[in-house]
């Protein structure tokens, strides 16, 4: 793993240690569709592919995560849409 990469993941784990417990919602993502959350899946992509070539696929999961934010809506659900490292809380009530 590339200094940047072991830095990067340095940050996202304390990010998933010290503040993802505090904020008192999940990611939009993992809250409509199951799975690993944003900051996990990005984590992963840095592992495997480094920052460089994490950056395309995890705009796309950033986008996703948008996307299941925009479905959440449509419910009466609390949560998170992860936009970089800035997690953005929702809270939508039911429209019906």
């Amino acid at each position: 793993m590339s200094i940047a990469a072991s830095v990067t993941d340095r940050l996202i784990a304390g990010y998933q240690r010290r503040v993802s417990p505090r904020k008192g919602w999940s990611c939009a993502h993992r809250v409509a569709h199951g799975g690993p959350s944003c900051s996990a899946a990005v984590r992963d992509l840095v592992a495997r592919r480094g920052v460089v070539r994490a950056i395309r696929p995890s705009v796309a999961r950033f986008v996703a995560c948008g996307q299941a934010a925009a479905l959440l809506a449509q419910t009466d659900v609390s949560g998170v849409c992860c936009c970089g490292g800035i997690p953005i809380p929702f809270h939508f009530p039911s429209r019906r």
